[in-house]
């Protein structure tokens, strides 16, 4: 290698250092641009509150009982001979 050969190496690393550098600074963020607010939860707390005695009362309809409609004295209903 020549020395001007060495010396344009050096030139032209030292420039696209510099310009990678600022590059570099715009595409990646700073920790101080990676801040972020969020909203503040409140914290569960411990105690239940009753529920409305409007629909949670003695005389409410229980959804997990069985209700039949009609009468049915088929056994076997899936049984493809009735």
């Amino acid at each position: 290698m020549k020395q001007k050969d060495l010396a344009l190496i050096v030139v032209i690393a030292f420039i696209s250092a510099i310009f990678a550098f600022f590059v570099s600074n715009k595409l990646f963020v700073t920790p101080e641009d990676r801040q972020q607010k969020v909203e503040v939860v409140d914290p569960i707390a411990a105690e239940m509150n009753q529920p409305d005695e409007r629909y949670f009362n003695q005389d409410s309809i229980n959804p997990t009982q069985n209700s039949q409609i009609g009468s049915n004295t088929n056994q076997n209903p899936f049984d493809g001979s009735n």
